[in-house]
């Protein structure tokens, strides 16, 4: 258990220690560093694996977070910042959804951090439908059906009115880069100068395959995957599966 930054802005990190090339993990928006517990393991043996909650999510501040259109870009300074402080100059950057956007980013301002990325549930840009996110905006009070598991996962990790906040702020910065164009990290593609491998599930309804596959072939050393029958969550839809096409993956590079 470790912390990095001033109170307020506190990153909450799990590091093994280990002696051999540096994994980053970076879990999903309202995620935690516990969904990968399998993968972590299966990553154990000879690197370190350092897991890190994005800010405001999961143990990380501020709690409650109030999302701004600017948050990508500004969470991927502040974990290259963290790296930096760990003194890590270079790491594999692997993560899921808001993790992956976050690290094709990082890869994109710094190369040089990058040996290589992984995600999965990640487009480098966001498509989101208004009324997906006005759905999103209420769910903790008025949960559609599909969205119940969700707003019990918030209400339970975080409290009503954490969750309120989260998710009220979170969609309307959604709002705001999908009405700039969506861009988070696509424009600079051609900058990811690092081995990048992007998957998605074929079900994904955030990150569906085309999408991904764009991103992919605009990145210079992209490789794009497709999880046959998944939906965005493909740590969730076959945990051994993903373990083994990230270990696959590292062995290559």
């Amino acid at each position: 258990m470790a912390w990095y930054g001033p109170d307020g802005r506190r990153l909450y990190y799990e590091d093994s220690g280990g002696a051999g090339d540096v994994v980053v993990l970076l879990p999903g928006w309202a995620g935690n560093i516990a969904e990968f517990a399998g993968l972590r393991r299966a990553l154990a043996g000879g690197l370190r694996v350092i897991a890190a909650d994005l800010p405001g999510s999961g143990r990380s501040e501020p709690q409650p977070r109030y999302y701004a259109a600017t948050y990508y870009r500004d969470d991927a300074e502040y974990l290259l910042g963290f790296l930096g402080a760990l003194g890590v100059p270079a790491a594999h950057l692997v993560g899921f959804s808001d993790g992956g956007e976050e690290a094709l980013l990082m890869a994109a301002l710094r190369p040089r951090c990058a040996l290589s990325v992984v995600t999965w549930g990640a487009a480098g840009q966001i498509v989101a439908a208004e009324e997906e996110l006005d759905a999103l905006a209420d769910v903790v009070d008025h949960p559609s059906e599909e969205l119940l598991p969700l707003a019990a996962y918030l209400a339970q990790a975080y409290g009503a009115d954490t969750a309120r906040i989260m998710t009220g702020t979170w969609a309307a910065a959604m709002r705001g880069i999908a009405g700039a164009g969506g861009d988070i990290s696509r424009s600079r593609a051609a900058d990811i100068a690092c081995p990048a491998l992007l998957i998605t599930g074929t079900y994904d309804a955030h990150c569906p395959p085309d999408l991904v596959r764009e991103m992919a072939d605009a990145i210079p050393r992209g490789r794009f995957v497709e999880a046959a029958g998944a939906g965005h969550a493909v740590h969730q839809w076959d945990s051994q599966w993903l373990a083994d096409a990230v270990l696959n993956w590292l062995s290559e590079h």
